[in-house]
């Protein structure tokens, strides 16, 4: 026995490499200890400094009698907002206190009674969402977590200064905002594998209907916002081109466009027949995307896809009864040359070297231009208002130098409402004037167009020179500022960045969602 117990710690003392074992127990205890800080319902700091918890509203709790005059709280408001940071900056749960309160009472009674109580009740999801409202929002249904974002969005806090947005080209930059950094966190988007090219699945990027082709290819390449999941899918995508459309099936000269309608009918049909999605909601969290003057029409020949789905269309005209403001989004029409460079060209002159007070050359069509020619054509030296430009003049200045030469470009509406100029003039850092009665601006709802735009209204084309007259040199000056602060959210970028184009009609569909949500109370 003896010589065996020395031969053992012969072999301890000898044959072990105590500095590996030693290393090796090390790595297994920290290790263990992340795992376990991991688990932890809060940061760790947060065990460490508890956060304060900061009451923002009171709604009187429903309650139900029990015996001994008990009440036992069955329904509360929980108010959670976010940070920029995405961190928890108020956490509010008004079944706290009452729960405090019914423990104490529930303590007193059973020293006094032998009647039988109910135990108090377990955590709810309500104070899941308080303890982690980002985990609880990522478990949660597509529907709660929309609700959420929508009381969020219309308590959003004060924004004062954000060095990335600018105030002044904004409704209410603190909804804008808040809004905004809820679809980055929540928003999820299912785009439907089915759909034969080139209409579906393939984006056309050149030209001035290129929007729909931009939006397309962003979208089907982003891996932030697609999910392959559709049951957490808050959105759905048509992934079809109007463009492309026409450009497959319209037969030149026939006008008929039934046949580009039937192709879209019988594909929303499929996709309803073989998913339920479709049905749950009869199509009013769908959307699609069409730039081309006829993306409205093609829609009529099924009534759900019309009136339910939220439709991006550069032609958002209200007097036709297919774009409906306040539920679709205007898209913003935007000519691209080059697909490999979308952005080219782009800045202006400052104001005192625009000696051009309006500019105007294109094509004459539509109810809109003929007019505009007939006023000012040739008419007046401070309002160069052409037809399409001749060679004789583009010598001397092109198309793009006239725009950064001028103080107001004309933007008049040509067959349809929409008009490319108006992207064009943001572009060049020109004022753009919008004449185009029934149209909606691209992003209205958050936008203030009247701080870098000047809309007049169709019968008041005679006194075009007047009206631009009228506006103060200071005015001018600060409406040109917000035009060069308000380029960034009109830019195609390859990889998308934060507040552009492709984002903003993105928020905007995201915004149209939300409208959808019914608060408590509506039926």
């Amino acid at each position: 026995m003896i010589k065996l117990l020395h031969h053992i710690i012969v072999f301890l003392m000898y044959r072990i490499n105590w500095r590996k074992l030693f290393f090796i127990g090390s790595v297994l205890t920290i290790s263990s200890v992340f795992i376990q800080i991991s688990t932890l319902p809060y940061p760790l700091k947060e065990w460490i400094f508890p956060p304060s918890t900061v009451v923002s509203s009171f709604e009187p709790l429903n309650t139900t009698t029990m015996g001994d005059g008990f009440e036992t709280v069955h329904n509360a408001t929980v108010i959670v907002s976010f940070n920029s940071s995405s961190k928890v900056n108020e956490l509010v749960l008004e079944t706290e206190e009452a729960e405090k309160d019914f423990r104490r009472r529930m303590q007193r009674t059973n020293k006094n009674s032998t009647s039988k109580v109910s135990p108090p009740f377990s955590p709810s999801p309500v104070q899941k969402m308080a303890n982690n409202p980002l985990r609880y929002l990522s478990s949660s249904t597509p529907d709660e977590a929309l609700a959420f974002a929508k009381r969020e969005t219309e308590n959003a806090p004060l924004v004062s200064d954000d060095p990335e947005l600018y105030a002044p080209l904004f409704r209410n930059v603190s909804t804008f905002k808040r809004s905004y950094e809820l679809m980055e966190q929540i928003l999820k988007v299912y785009i439907y594998k089915e759909g034969k090219r080139p209409i579906f699945h393939h984006p056309y990027l050149r030209g001035i209907y290129s929007s729909e082709g931009w939006f397309m290819k962003l979208m089907e390449e982003n891996r932030k916002f697609v999910t392959k999941d559709p049951e957490m899918a808050h959105l759905f995508y048509l992934p079809y081109s109007a463009r492309q459309l026409q450009k497959a099936l319209y037969v030149p000269d026939s006008h008929d466009l039934k046949p580009l309608s039937i192709i879209l009918k019988d594909y929303v049909n499929m996709l309803a027949a073989k998913y339920p999605f479709w049905n749950r909601t009869h199509g009013s969290n769908h959307f699609l995307v069409a730039c081309h003057d006829w993306g409205p029409y093609n829609l009529k020949e099924h009534k759900e896809l019309q009136r339910n789905t939220i439709k991006a269309l550069c032609n958002a005209d209200v007097s036709e009864g297919v774009f409906i403001a306040g539920k679709d989004v205007s898209l913003p029409e935007t000519t691209i040359r080059n697909p490999r460079r979308p952005l080219r060209n782009l800045g202006g002159k400052r104001a005192s070297q625009r000696p051009i007070l309006a500019f105007y050359a294109g094509h004459v069509h539509g109810r809109v231009r003929p007019v505009l020619l007939k006023y000012w054509k040739d008419k007046d030296e401070d309002m160069r208002i052409h037809g399409p430009l001749s060679n004789r003049i583009t010598r001397v200045m092109s198309y793009p130098e006239h725009m950064k030469s001028s103080k107001y470009c004309i933007c008049p509406m040509g067959y349809e409402v929409n008009s490319p100029r108006i992207v064009e003039a943001i572009y060049y850092e020109c004022i753009p004037v919008i004449i185009a009665d029934n149209f909606v601006p691209p992003f209205s709802e958050v936008l203030n167009w009247s701080s870098f735009s000047v809309i007049v209204a169709e019968k008041d084309i005679p006194k075009l020179k007047a009206i631009l007259l009228s506006i103060p040199l200071k005015k001018y000056r600060s409406m040109q500022t917000n035009v060069k602060m308000l380029q960034k959210h009109f830019h195609w970028n390859a990889i998308p960045v934060r507040y552009d184009l492709f984002h903003m009609i993105l928020h905007s569909i995201w915004s149209s969602r939300l409208n959808q949500i019914q608060g408590p109370g509506s039926s």
